[in-house]
């Protein structure tokens, strides 16, 4: 397998199964809970192993670069409008979870700009721009379709050179290590708690298991933080490092296959 795809299938399926972790946990307060497991139903009623819109979008991305051969912005902007009014990239048809600067921009056909608009719905699908020739004015670009203000962009620019330094070889305390032993951050919907949450479980854990699983327990946006942490722990330890039952359990694995690239 080359290595480019070998590390894009380990980032996109570390990032899908802490989705489905994060799922059932969604909107609970850190410490009302503790997930150990890969289980289902819970805040969205789905059944175990079923990814939210962070995997969907990601897959659409990955679909788009597919594709494209490129980063074509109008392309991938099409095929998350397929997946929100469609169901398409979703594990069984159905849409669920995604935020409202995401349904807004893609109705209006333009990224949000506001202060407030600066939820993590950009960052939690561009891990796949890592792994193409994106340069940075390009993953703005990407970040832009739903998320335009200048926080979000930036964030998602750092979160993919990251990336890249994983992928190159780079520990978890070459990319985090001002993180290790400091108390948890935040881990709302806000861009900036989704990137500071994910550096702190990367920091603070030595495995794909316990990173994932300290990211759903940070409550709040569970699948999320799960769901962006899982991509850098899928880079760091490599796709034979995600639990196999957790990836049987996984739902959708053939809609996953389809858009790699």
């Amino acid at each position: 397998m080359h290595k480019t795809h070998a590390l894009l299938r380990a980032a996109v399926y570390g990032l899908a199964v802490g989705d489905a972790l994060g799922v059932p946990y969604e909107f609970r307060a850190r410490g009302a809970f503790t997930c150990t497991d890969m289980v289902g139903h819970g805040s969205h009623n789905r059944p175990a192993g079923t990814f939210s819109d962070d995997t969907s979008m990601t897959l659409a991305t990955c679909g788009s670069i597919r594709a494209t051969g490129g980063i074509d912005v109008e392309d991938m902007r099409r095929r998350f409008a397929e997946w929100i009014h469609h169901g398409a990239y979703t594990a069984d048809g159905f849409v669920f979870d995604y935020g409202n600067t995401t349904y807004e921009a893609l109705a209006q056909g333009r990224g949000m700009t506001g202060e407030y608009d600066n939820g993590n719905g950009s960052l939690m699908r561009i891990a796949p721009l890592a792994f193409a020739d994106a340069g940075d004015d390009q993953i703005r670009a990407v970040s832009a379709i739903t998320h335009a203000h200048d926080l979000s962009c930036s964030l998602c620019v750092d979160y993919v050179h990251i990336l890249r330094a994983l992928a190159d070889g780079a520990s978890a305390d070459d990319v985090a290590g001002d993180w290790a032993h400091k108390p948890a951050p935040a881990s709302s919907g806000f861009v900036r708690h989704t990137y500071d949450a994910s550096l702190w479980c990367l920091a603070n854990t030595d495995t794909y298991r316990d990173c994932v699983l300290a990211a759903v327990n940070l409550g709040s946006d569970t699948d999320t933080t799960a769901a962006v942490t899982g991509a850098l722990a899928g880079v760091l330890y490599g796709y034979d490092a995600i639990p196999a039952e957790w990836l049987d359990a996984l739902r959708g694995k053939d809609v996953i296959e389809a858009c790699l690239f």
